[in-house]
């Protein structure tokens, strides 16, 4: 078994040699799995994976180097590989999450505009006709005060006082939505 721990030796792994390498080299894999996560069961699960897989390819794999320099970077591509899904996953998981809540808010969101655009018509209808259709006119119609002005004959004075006083009758009523 000399052999498996020189450098750039070709052979195939029988079961003795199988059993020797696990027991010549779990601690180091297991050292550099664990060195790079911090985290004893995936190391461990990782190391198994590793001689697994060296186990299953036994009849088809040639290690071309030493077997340790082989296995240690098995090892790495294997922590490497979990950091990688490991940072996908959560990532996705923001992302459902994020969703959700952005689902939730805009339902809740699309239920108090709803809610405040009723509030809001039933309040407008209670204005005084001249100070409605003012207000309707600057809010709903765009129009500049000069416009209104022109087209009620009245003083652009008396359209500033009723957009004004409809705003404040309006923000008096809309109190539970805090402006």
């Amino acid at each position: 078994m000399n052999n498996i721990q020189s450098d750039k030796i070709s052979f195939k792994i029988d079961e003795d040699s199988f059993r020797e390498i696990y027991n010549l080299y779990w601690d180091k894999v297991f050292s550099v799995c664990y060195s790079n996560l911090g985290e004893t069961e995936p190391a461990k699960g990782m190391v198994q994976e590793i001689f697994k897989s060296l186990w299953e390819r036994k009849d088809e794999l040639e290690i071309n180097q030493s077997v340790e320099r082989y296995l240690v970077r098995s090892a790495k591509f294997k922590v490497f590989e979990y950091i990688r899904n490991k940072k996908i996953r959560e990532q996705h998981l923001d992302q459902i999450v994020s969703s959700q809540v952005t689902s939730l808010n805009y339902t809740e969101n699309e239920v108090m505009l709803s809610s405040l655009r009723e509030r809001l018509s039933v309040l407008i209808e209670k204005l005084p006709n001249q100070c409605r259709k003012v207000f309707r006119m600057s809010r709903e119609q765009g129009l500049s005060n000069k416009e209104i002005a022109s087209d009620l004959l009245i003083s652009e004075r008396a359209v500033e006082y009723h957009i004004s006083k409809a705003v404040s009758s309006l923000k008096s009523n809309l109190t539970e939505y805090s402006f």
